[in-house]
């Protein structure tokens, strides 16, 4: 098929009254396609061309090759190019186009770059508006004309092949990318169709008839081509019109592209070797994916960065059966080599990958050098996330070469008691390369466990761990048990006494109200489904493949779990170790049993803690450390009721609660209770009896507080009681508020009991002290004190001695009598009928003397006389 010419003259250079023309149109090119065209074939002179070039400077003038695609789906190959014009115009542009029709391929199914060295561009319109011959069908067979010289291009174009083949790639998709065309800087145009020859052999013949193009151009910004050439001196213009530019011309690029294919399309055209594009395009796999041609690129011995081993690793490891067994050992020998240095995890990750897929399809021989370098990596590189080869893969003198240079290093990390820092991957990491290079790691074991089990805990661990689960909790989260000095893992923080946070015995930090009002107990692990830890899945793989790794550890585990049982339960939710051998493990059964009981049984403390309890397997009696892991998974940083402290008190002996440490949050329990819970006596009074030894300094004296309230209000305490609550008060100091508040109130009632022990009264007021005196003042305005007074005579006789009897003691007890006697007693005798009130007159006689009878007689009178007074003068007044 003969396609159609078409020939046009553009304008002279500086004569802005000539207008260019066709002079030459073949069949079928209609007026439309002319207007059309005309735009693309204008040609710009360049900055500073002479007004009559020599014929050198005439040729030295950039051409413009171009290659578009027309509204109607026709396409047009075309070269302009500066000619000798008149003498009156001594340049003009010829151009000289070759029309497509839509659906029809170029002769010789041509890419449209391959004609720019076509030797039949006319630079003249012919003898009777024909060419000679088509510039397209006359180019001579196989990939020569366009292949020709770009090898040593792409070469000398090293530092900025992937960036450009990058954005090639990306102007060849469909539709076209947004931001106008991609701008090459070149001084010579030719350079520019190199460019676009590159792009040729790289891409797919599909995309690379997409990337339209012209080598010239002044106004790149209002190109509607993909791909456009500029001189130098037009660069920056290209980019104030915010286009991608690529200056060629100039300084190497700072940067590498992170396009992988683009990077590996680069190498490959560096070491002259662009046949591998041609073969990557028949391996399966996206055209633009990395791996084919970076495995093709490897076997060919080229050097490729690590993402594009990495990408080649990978794509062979989806597609292990796409590659003979040449090619295999190719690439294997590539990925191996021992002069890279610059392996990175994701190219580890890719190799282990690889590996595990040619594992059993190709012999062992082959496969040897990846588990080889997969382990080594293991060991030196740190990679914990690799996939490491079956432990046969190593059978043979191979297996005993790597493991005669890996096993001593392995064996030394292992000793190093620098193991408690070390992440929790690389000692599982370790373990199993050993395994894997069949080494006796049994001795070391038990401390290799005893160090692995709180790292653990440590990685496994959240920030949003740390705090209340639930908003009802914050109140709670900062209460503990009591810390006992030397019980392990029970040890507290100390605040400001009275106040959230304030310690509690011992330091123990304690919210207001936390003993007293139960709270949900906080579940262990986040809300939702907790996430595995990044290490969980290789542990469970060691623990699978290693019986005595996998006891040591749920041993050493359960050793540590009833200092810490929230933590141990908070990583057992997420990571879910077995626990179908015989160990007993009573501690780790207990925590895994902790949030499904928590989900299942809510703000229910009781039922929480018997449910735990059970699921240890063992009695407290057997083994009392049960107690504290079920304390600690119960109550946590919490302290118990005292209704809860009690039933853990009769849980098990005072022996077992010695031996778990749980004596100090029965304690904190008795201590922390509201001063209204009446239990926090007697419980006081049974922790002193049963662990007198371990109880001591200041929270043994508030502890005996409580005690002696419970001997005020239910017994006969021993003699000297009203100086021992102020004795034990300093002792105690910083004294809990509800456990000062108690005490005091008990010491009250029984001092305005009827039958109080005089030395006692007598000592209290003697002490003048501020706190017990308003106290005291309190209890006396309570309405039962009130009530008695108004209907008991002697009560009342009784009160009126004792305060009035002691007015020089000291001012806070004076102020609080006289007080107490105007606000308190009068108005209770007022209200008296008369008898009764001769009643308290004559029992204040008998009990006391003449003289107090008298005094109450004229102290009762005052007030009468005082109001008779007052109405007289009223009356006065009125008259």
């Amino acid at each position: 098929m003969s396609l159609a010419q078409v020939h046009h003259i553009s304008a002279a250079a500086g004569d802005e009254s000539a207008e260019g023309r066709f002079t030459a149109v073949g069949r079928g090119v209609t007026a439309a396609l002319l207007a059309e065209l005309e735009p693309l074939f204008a040609y710009v002179l360049p900055d500073g061309a002479p007004h009559r070039p020599t014929d050198a400077e005439l040729r030295s003038l950039p051409q413009a090759f171009t290659y578009a695609v027309l509204s109607d789906g026709s396409r047009v190959v075309g070269r302009t190019a500066p000619a000798r014009g008149e003498s009156s115009a001594p340049v003009r542009f010829h151009t000289h186009a070759v029309h497509i029709p839509a659906g029809v391929p170029l002769p010789g199914d041509r890419l449209p770059v391959e004609a720019w060295r076509s030797a039949h561009w006319a630079t003249v319109t012919p003898a009777g508006g024909a060419s000679l011959s088509d510039p397209l069908g006359a180019l001579p067979p196989g990939p020569a004309p366009v292949r020709e010289g770009l090898d040593d291009f792409a070469v000398s174009r090293g530092p900025w092949l992937a960036a450009v083949l990058a954005d090639l790639r990306r102007a060849s998709e469909e539709p076209p990318p947004a931001g106008g065309p991609v701008v090459l800087v070149e001084r010579r145009s030719a350079d520019v169709a190199r460019w676009l020859g590159l792009a040729a052999v790289a891409l797919p013949r599909e995309s690379a008839e997409r990337l339209t193009f012209t080598t010239y151009t002044r106004q790149p910004g209002s190109s509607a081509l993909r791909v456009v050439g500029v001189a130098p001196e037009d660069a920056a213009a290209a980019r104030e019109a915010g286009l991608r530019v690529h200056v060629c011309a100039d300084r190497p690029p700072v940067g590498a592209t992170g396009d992988v294919w683009a990077r590996t399309a680069a190498r490959v055209w560096r070491n002259r070797v662009p046949e591998l594009f041609q073969e990557a395009r028949g391996l399966p796999g996206d055209p633009f994916a990395a791996g084919p041609l970076a495995v093709l690129a490897l076997c060919a011995g080229v050097g490729l960065g690590s993402e594009e081993r990495a990408a080649a690793a990978g794509w062979a490891a989806e597609r292990p059966y796409a590659l003979d067994a040449k090619r295999v050992g190719q690439l294997v020998e590539a990925l191996t080599s021992p002069g890279i240095d610059d392996r990175t995890g994701p190219e580890f990750d890719a190799v282990g990958r690889l590996f595990g897929a040619l594992d059993g399809r190709c012999p062992a021989s082959v496969t040897a050098p990846l588990a080889a370098m997969l382990v080594t990596e293991a060991v030196r590189g740190g990679n914990g996330s690799l996939e490491l080869p079956r432990r046969d893969a190593f059978v043979g003198p191979e297996g005993e070469a790597i493991a005669g240079v890996l096993g001593p290093e392995i064996l030394t990390e292992l000793e190093s008691g620098a193991g408690g820092s070390r992440p929790v991957a690389r000692t599982v990491q370790l373990l199993r390369v050993a395994r894997l290079l069949g080494m006796n790691t049994r001795e070391l074991l038990p401390d290799v466990a005893t160090r692995l089990a709180p790292a653990l805990l440590r990685e496994t661990e959240r920030p949003e761990d740390a705090g209340p689960g639930r908003p009802e909790e914050a109140t709670e989260a900062a209460a503990g048990p009591l810390r006992a000095a030397g019980t392990p893992g029970l040890t507290g923080s100390r605040g400001a006494p009275g106040t959230p946070g304030a310690p509690g015995p011992s330091g123990a930090v304690r919210a207001p109200g936390s003993a007293g009002t139960p709270a949900a107990p906080r579940p262990s692990g986040t809300a939702g489904s907790p996430a595995a830890p990044a290490f969980a899945p290789a542990l469970l793989e060691l623990l699978d493949e290693q019986f005595d790794v996998r006891t040591a550890l749920l041993g050493a585990l359960d050793r540590i779990a009833p200092e810490d049982p929230g933590a141990v339960a908070r990583f057992l939710e997420r990571v879910a170790l077995p626990f179908t051998g015989t160990q007993a493990l009573p501690h780790l059964r207990m925590c895994a049993e902790a949030p499904g009981a928590m989900t299942t049984l809510g703000r229910d403390r009781t039922a929480l803690w018997h449910r735990v309890l059970r699921a240890a397997g063992l009695s407290p009696f057997a083994e009392p450390l049960v107690l504290r892991t079920a304390a600690g998974l119960v109550w946590e940083d919490r302290a118990p009721t005292v209704e809860e402290a009690r039933l853990l008190l009769e849980a098990a002996t005072s022996d077992a609660h010695r031996a778990a440490g749980t004596w100090a949050r029965l304690a904190d329990a008795a201590l922390g209770a509201p001063a209204d819970a009446e239990e926090a006596e007697a419980l006081a009074h049974d922790l002193l009896r049963a662990f007198p030894q371990e109880i001591g300094g200041r929270e043994r004296a508030a502890l005996q507080l409580l005690a002696l309230c419970r001997d005020l209000r239910t017994g006969a305490p021993e003699p000297g009681w009203a100086d021992r609550i102020r004795t034990l008060r300093d002792r105690a100091d910083p004294i809990e508020p509800p456990v000062q508040e108690r005490a005091f109130t008990a010491l009250a009632e029984r001092l305005l009991a009827p039958d109080r022990p005089g030395a006692e009264l007598y000592a209290f007021v003697r002490s003048d002290d501020t706190d017990l005196i308003a106290a005291y003042d309190r209890a006396a305005r309570t309405e039962p004190t009130r009530t008695r007074l108004r209907t008991q005579p002697a009560y009342a006789a009784d009160c009126f001695t004792v305060w009035t009897a002691h007015p020089h003691v000291g001012p806070a007890w004076t102020a609080t009598a006289a007080a107490l006697l105007e606000e308190v007693l009068r108005p209770a005798v007022r209200s008296m009928a008369a008898e009764l009130v001769a009643e308290v007159e004559e029992t204040v006689g008998r009990t006391g003397s003449s003289g107090r009878a008298n005094a109450f007689r004229d102290w009762n009178r005052s007030r009468a006389l005082g109001r008779l007074g007052r109405r007289i003068v009223g009356r006065v007044r009125r008259g």
